[in-house]
């Protein structure tokens, strides 16, 4: 039910208007507000929230149906569930759930994720972000980078260090901000190759006042809920792949049947046909992969070696899958007249964001020679 639900949304709002959007760069407010309404933007939030109360297998499942038309609605979907209302759900005391749950569940409030610095990508534990304690509360001070959501987010999860003396990681809060607090602006909107729909921007803070009771947790173990939050996220990311890998294998197959050369179609021809079967191969390996981490997380399991294998494999195989879409298509899908063109530039940055590559070979070997 989900997955048709999915389908259907996805078909009747996605498809018609993605490659518009695409080119005006144009955030879908209107795409996002309807995924709000069938209930997507709470499909992992409790119940007792107003969620659906539904697993991460359920959102990999509705998200690979999102991606399939549009990645661009598909990442806001999956950082709003997966790294806000995730650690909100997991983490956080009964009083912010309470606040601010039901409001993301409804889609009231669209959520950002605050990680990434200018100076600390894959080495986040090094963030400069300082939270500096004062009577009541915490002052916030510094710049975000790479920020998804955050020129119509809400609420945005903040990683700050609150004590510089403590080990590195072990000194840093998840703080709760709500938008229009005062020193909290929204920065630079980047202009991207890929998923250009999406909102990407950066964000700065100067004396944001954020006070006790939005800290995720106790001050020092935000970045054990920042991890915690990725597994999540990699498994939202590796949906994502999924839904380009598998538009890109539906466009070819249907153009591998219709494109002829020397008197037939090109599907007939082995250089065509075995580029099919292995992207067709690829992309149910990934699949299983993918769904494995989201039940292994549903199960409460440990699933961080499975979520960075599925989200190294989807990523790579879906890169793949892209490359040889526009090869199948030749000239032609080297131009926007054909969607592959799009999927080849939105699929570029599943192997970057949530963990790029070389960090999920990094985590995979890690626990491997533990």
């Amino acid at each position: 039910m989900i997955r048709d639900s999915a389908r259907e949304y996805a078909e009747r709002v996605l498809k018609p208007n993605a490659a518009r959007w695409d080119r005006e760069e144009k955030f879908p407010e209107e795409a996002v507000a309807e995924a709000a309404e069938n209930g997507f933007l709470g499909l992992t939030v409790p119940e007792a929230y107003g969620g659906a109360g539904l697993g991460n297998l359920h959102a990999c499942i509705m998200l690979e149906e999102v991606n399939r038309w549009c990645a661009s609605t598909g990442v806001t979907v999956s950082v709003h569930l997966s790294l806000v209302c995730a650690p909100l759900s997991r983490h956080a005391g009964e009083e912010l759930k309470a606040r601010y749950l039901p409001r993301l569940a409804s889609g009231e409030l669209l959520g950002a994720y605050c990680l990434s610095e200018p100076h600390s990508g894959s080495d986040a534990a090094a963030m400069r972000t300082r939270a500096r304690k004062v009577s009541g509360g915490w002052v916030l001070n510094g710049t975000k980078s790479w920020i998804t959501n955050a020129s119509h987010a809400g609420l945005f999860i903040v990683y700050a260090v609150t004590d510089p003396d403590r080990p590195k990681g072990r000194n840093i809060g998840a703080f709760v901000v709500e938008r229009g607090w005062k020193g909290l602006e929204v920065g630079k909107k980047e202009e991207k190759l890929g998923i250009r729909a999406s909102s990407t921007c950066e964000m700065q803070l100067a004396d944001v006042l954020v006070p006790d009771e939005n800290l995720i947790g106790d001050p020092y173990s935000g970045f054990k809920v920042a991890l915690d939050t990725l597994d999540g996220g990699r498994i939202g990311i590796a949906s994502q792949a999924l839904g380009i890998h598998r538009a890109c294998l539906e466009d070819s197959i249907l153009y591998a049947q219709q494109r002829q050369q020397f008197g037939r179609p090109i599907g007939e021809f082995q250089a065509i046909a075995w580029k099919l079967a292995d992207m067709a191969t690829d992309l149910d390996a990934a699949r299983l992969l993918t769904q494995r981490a989201a039940a292994l997380r549903d199960q409460g399991a440990a699933c961080t070696r499975e979520a960075s294998m599925a989200k190294l494999f989807a990523s790579r195989a879906c890169n793949r899958a892209a490359q040889d879409a526009v090869q199948i298509h030749g000239g032609a899908g080297y131009t926007q007249e054909f969607a592959v063109e799009r999927y080849y530039r939105d699929a570029r940055v599943t192997e970057i964001y949530e963990g790029a590559t070389d960090i999920q070979r990094l985590v995979i070997s890690r626990l491997l020679l533990k």
